[in-house]
């Protein structure tokens, strides 16, 4: 892979872009805006000296011999004077506290703009490769009054700032550079592992945890994953056990059937003895098709192509229905089986899913309890909605089982467990189909699927 491309090199060039953008911000906004103040800060110092220097001037030139020298001083900067002389305008320097030679104000830019607008003027000049902050005013006393003050010292705090700027600048973006890609080389680690664990749940090997105990989105991610290879890791054992459970549903009635049809043939039966040999074949005919059934709703409920009708529906009949119907079994396998309350539990649904939901909750009660469990099936309305169930008085549902019950292919380990883990799983999808909800209470001693529909009522008004 290309290094330029991996996650590290990109968030080590991002802190990098970020502190150079920091850095470049500073050194073009903030080091000139610095030169700028300190620069306006020095005229604002002359401007405040000049008008007073400007009043102090004698009018006549003999009466100030040390005026600019003390002018100098007082405002700590070269005092000038100048006699303006026009048509056409010149400037003669008339006295200079520097004495050596004022060839180089000679015409100075910002007296002679003082001059010509007889008012202040302002600004800097450049003179010998050095700038100068300057200041210039007319007097009463008709000379024009310069003050120059070098802006050396102040610039070069400016300059020798941006020469740590920059030195400072390269040290940042070298730390940015390694801690970043250092980080990022961390981060992208972690990364890698998830990719390696994606990896290894994409192949189907879900026996080795998703591990990452820190608090961040990363980790968030990676406990994502591990309730991921955890439950598909529970929907592989599923499948396994499924195919196994659902080869010995085919194995064993076809056998059965495969060895009834050899003696009818091969033997010489009475009549008894071939009637009770067809009932166990229509047994295992019965099983076949059961299987079969549920197989067919499983695929059509994935493929969409499942519809229910919705219309009123009492459950109260169909709690009959299914008792009526599963009664002689019941008294075979000693349940009590019974049906409980009064209303009438007028629903929106469909009559047929109904009732092939009754019959699965109804049936699970009696396989899956211990004889002498007694069984009640209860119909009617609690708060807006019409209800059915099916509650049982037996061992109950361990806590750990409850939560994957209605789970595909799904069956409790057990002596009392069997069939093909499939009828749950159909029952509360048909129910959510119809606009429901299949909800589990179980305790030692009492065990209740309840199924809530629309009542029938609250869908008319």
């Amino acid at each position: 892979m290309n290094p330029l491309r991996s996650v590290g090199a990109r968030l080590s060039l991002a802190l990098l872009l970020v502190v150079a953008g920091a850095l470049g911000f500073v050194y073009l906004v903030v080091v000139p805006s610095l030169e700028s103040r300190l620069i306006d800060d020095k005229l604002d110092e002359l401007k405040r000296a000049a008008p007073s220097l400007a009043r102090q001037l004698p009018g006549n030139r003999f009466r100030r011999p040390d005026f600019v020298e003390n002018a100098a001083a007082s405002a700590n900067a070269r005092v000038v004077l100048f006699d303006a002389i026009s048509p056409p305008l010149s400037l003669n320097v008339v006295e200079d506290s520097r004495k050596v030679s004022s060839a180089d104000v000679e015409n100075d830019r910002i007296a002679r703009q003082a001059a010509l607008t007889l008012a202040r003027a302002s600004g800097t000049v450049t003179r010998g490769g050095e700038r100068f902050a300057e200041v210039a005013v007319p007097t009463r006393a008709g000379p024009v009054l310069l003050l120059s003050a070098s802006l050396h010292d102040a610039l070069a705090n400016v300059h020798l700032v941006k020469r740590r700027l920059l030195a400072a600048g390269g040290i940042a973006l070298l730390l940015a550079l390694v801690i970043g890609y250092g980080a990022a080389w961390a981060f992208a680690r972690r990364l890698r592992r998830l990719e390696r664990a994606a990896e290894r749940i994409a192949t189907g090997r879900f026996d080795e945890p998703v591990v990452d105990r820190s608090g961040d989105e990363v980790g968030e991610l990676a406990r994502a994953f591990e309730r991921m290879r955890q439950r598909l890791a529970q929907l592989d054992h599923a499948r396994r056990e499924f195919i196994a459970n659902a080869s010995h549903e085919l194995r064993t009635p076809i056998f059965s059937l495969g060895g009834f049809l050899e003696l009818m043939v091969d033997e010489k039966l009475d009549e008894p003895t071939r009637d009770e040999f067809l009932d166990s074949m229509r047994e295992q005919v019965d099983r076949l098709r059961k299987l079969a059934t549920e197989l067919l709703d499983l695929s059509r409920l994935d493929a969409g192509q499942l519809e229910v009708e919705h219309e009123p529906v009492s459950l109260r009949d169909a709690a009959r229905a299914v008792v009526d119907e599963f009664g002689p079994v019941a008294r075979t396998n000693e349940h009590p089986l019974e049906v409980v309350g009064g209303d009438e539990g007028l629903a929106l649904g469909d009559e047929l899913r109904v009732l092939q939901i009754g019959r699965m909750l109804v049936e699970n009660a009696l396989v899956h309890t211990p004889p002498g469990t007694r069984v009640r099936v209860r119909a009617g309305s609690e708060d807006g909605r019409a209800v059915l169930a099916v509650e049982d008085n037996g061992p109950g549902i361990a806590p750990e089982h409850a939560p994957q019950v209605f789970d595909r292919f799904y069956r409790v380990d057990g002596t009392q467990a069997s069939g093909s883990g499939l009828g749950l799983a159909i029952a509360r999808e048909l129910v959510e189909l119809m606009g429901g909800s299949l909800e589990l209470e179980s305790r030692p001693g009492r065990t209740v699927f309840t199924v809530a529909l629309p009542a029938a009522r609250t869908e008319q008004s």
